[in-house]
């Protein structure tokens, strides 16, 4: 029997499960659709989804990079409490991730999801992840993984308070030795520090430059001392203060935060570094992952819970 979007969509519902692992579902039962479910709660993915419900907003970003440092993974596996984040055992299953995605082909979440786990080939990764729910008892998410690879340099990597904040940063140099991979961490610090936005200036989209002048032109107008002055006074007085914001949004252009004098910027630690030691080094990007941003978290309104076991 052909397996169609609708019976996959209609199973999904059902039970929660990946559209890839209804789809295998109905595949291997030939449709059956109540035989389907039966697949999937004896893989462990229907029992695992009823813990789905649940806020995933802990967890850790974990990060590993190869011996020679040409390349480096970066993943966020993120679990309901901080408490399951700190375990080793969820721990040592994000390395297995961290392992997994090193050697993956995979272009998104769904693929790698969907591809056979390593440890276990017998499984595919989604279904590894959802043993690892019935075990550790919680809800847990691979929610992205990233690959970083430089030939013609390395990667640095930091990773800051316990998994809370990763950094990779890719370096294009044709000297590599401790001096310059010191820089290189340094710089991936300055990044988790100050949560830069963009590598440098050349990143920032002309449309946010623009949005940016016409707030800016907008609180101008809206001050009746500034409103006053000639327009290119005004001009100036934009052009300086979207100068202001670029330092702050992009990598390079940030003051270094080990700068003696306060006011060194990023591009020009850089550059020292590379003149001591005779090379030529290009930050060319970064990662920066905060674990859990963007994932809206569950605020308990305890007096609400309590006037609803009341009757009030």
């Amino acid at each position: 029997m052909a397996v169609t979007a609708a019976m996959v969509k209609e199973l999904r519902e059902m039970t929660g499960a990946g559209m890839m692992d209804c789809k295998k579902a109905l595949s291997a039962t030939d449709g059956d659709m109540d035989k389907a479910v039966e697949f999937l709660r004896e893989k462990g993915l229907a029992t695992a989804q009823k813990k789905a419900g649940r806020i995933a907003a802990e967890g850790i970003v974990m990060l590993k990079v190869t011996d020679d440092c040409k390349k480096a993974v970066a993943v966020e596996v993120n679990a309901e409490t901080d408490f399951v984040a700190k375990n080793e055992k969820f721990q040592s299953y994000v390395a297995q991730v961290c392992d997994q995605a090193m050697d993956t082909s995979a272009s998104d979440i769904d693929a790698f999801l969907a591809e056979p786990w390593k440890f276990d080939t017998t499984k595919t990764v989604n279904e590894a992840l959802a043993g690892q729910i019935s075990v550790i008892g919680e809800n847990m998410k691979i929610r992205r993984f990233a690959q970083v690879e430089d030939a013609n340099g390395f990667v640095a990597a930091y990773t800051h308070m316990g998994g809370k904040i990763g950094v990779l940063v890719d370096v294009e140099t044709d000297v590599v030795n401790d001096a310059i991979k010191e820089m290189g961490k340094n710089v991936a610090m300055q990044a988790a520090a100050l949560k830069p936005l963009y590598t440098n200036r050349s990143e920032v989209p002309a449309d946010y430059i623009e949005h940016e002048k016409e707030i800016l032109l907008a609180q101008i107008k809206n001050d009746p001392k500034e409103s006053q002055k000639p327009e290119k006074v005004i001009e100036g007085m934009i052009t300086g203060r979207i100068n202001k914001e670029l330092k702050e949004i992009c990598l390079m252009d940030q003051v270094y935060v080990k700068a003696e004098d306060g006011k060194q910027p990023v591009s020009k630690y850089v550059e020292q570094v590379a003149k001591e030691n005779g090379a030529k080094i290009t930050i060319k990007s970064f990662l920066r992952w905060e674990t859990g941003e963007g994932i809206e978290k569950r605020q308990d309104d305890f007096a609400a819970e309590v006037a609803k076991q009341a009757g009030m």
